[in-house]
């Protein structure tokens, strides 16, 4: 219900994945007087949805500790109460992402070996894709997490990418193992220890170079990279429409290359790889981004439903005893 574009976007976002998976079953978790009357428009009647009324709504400026405490009854935490109820195998939010952190955390709990969760995401990169984490959900973080995130990240890209054996990497300030401060290196030792593909440090500059499949970092630095892609992103597409736009020439020029700038465009938009995974928690939640368009949403949904049928919370738990024995 939170979403920046509202609960119109999810019901669509619905309407298209019921049409794409057959033996799917959908919640709609929000006010039911809203939702049944978007349903009733956009879809109709379809027995494999069904809604569920929550009568509160966390808002993005709401502080997690208050949205936890003060609404038990708002649609992020009865979706979240539906997983741990075993009544939905997944829950999808483009809410307030502390308040679904803090809310997934409280009530699902986290994996035994697991001090907290990380949220992963996928983006494009040279030659594929590159799982990141952790992007915010914990600003600091030890050796010991850091290599509990480059078990969830390895877990995670095998599934969505079906990766054999994913190539994890440290960020850090340089690729010398001499490079980055003690908490980086003591990570690099154990994960060098570990049965995990490791394949030593990355720079900035390395993280869409297609040189790992995972990249690992703490909360503060991985949102700052991220933000930093996004930004860059922007600006590059920016500066590419103005110069097409200078004159009659830059015009022709960009009319010829048409079809290389859709395919570029397409490579570039972030709503293919819109859908974060709250990493840790015993059970699956799914971050859409809150600006998140329909065909977005219905992303964060395809990566919901990958994660439900590989069990990635028990491949994660299984992962890390192996490790520990």
């Amino acid at each position: 219900m939170s979403g920046d574009l509202g609960a119109e976007v999810v019901v669509r976002a619905a309407a298209a994945t019921l049409q794409k998976y057959r033996n799917l079953e959908l919640i709609l978790v929000g006010d039911g007087d809203e939702l049944g009357d978007l349903v009733s428009t956009i879809i109709g009647n379809d027995s494999r949805l069904r809604i569920e009324h929550a009568s509160e709504v966390v808002e993005m400026s709401e502080a997690p500790a208050d949205a936890l405490r003060k609404k038990k009854d708002s649609s992020m935490r009865v979706a979240i109460n539906l997983v741990k109820e075993g009544a939905a195998d997944a829950c999808v939010s483009a809410g307030n992402t502390g308040a679904l952190m803090a809310t997934a955390k409280f009530v699902l709990k986290m994996l035994p070996g697991i001090d907290r969760p990380a949220i992963i995401a996928e983006l494009p990169a040279m030659g594929g894709t590159v799982h990141m984490l952790d992007l915010g959900a914990n600003t600091q973080a030890t050796a010991e997490q850091l290599f509990q995130y480059a078990v969830m990240g390895s877990i995670v890209a095998a599934d969505i990418r079906g990766i054999k054996d994913p190539r994890v990497a440290l960020l850090n300030i340089g690729a010398e193992d001499t490079k980055g401060h003690d908490t980086v290196k003591e990570a690099a030792a154990v994960l060098s220890a570990s049965t995990l593909n490791y394949v030593g440090f990355v720079e900035g500059t390395d993280l869409m170079s297609g040189k790992a499949d995972v990249v690992v970092t703490d909360g503060f630095s991985g949102n700052v990279a991220l933000k930093t892609i996004e930004g860059t992103v922007a600006f590059g597409k920016h500066i590419l429409a103005r110069a097409f736009k200078r004159n009659w020439i830059t015009k022709l020029q960009a009319f010829l290359a048409s079809s290389v700038l859709r395919h570029l465009s397409a490579e570039m938009d972030s709503r293919n790889y819109n859908g974060a995974t709250l990493a840790g928690l015993n059970g699956i939640v799914i971050k859409s981004h809150g600006s998140a368009d329909a065909y977005a949403f219905q992303h964060a949904i395809d990566t919901a439903i990958v994660e439900v049928r590989n069990q990635l919370p028990q491949q994660i738990g299984t992962l890390l005893q192996e490790e520990a024995a």
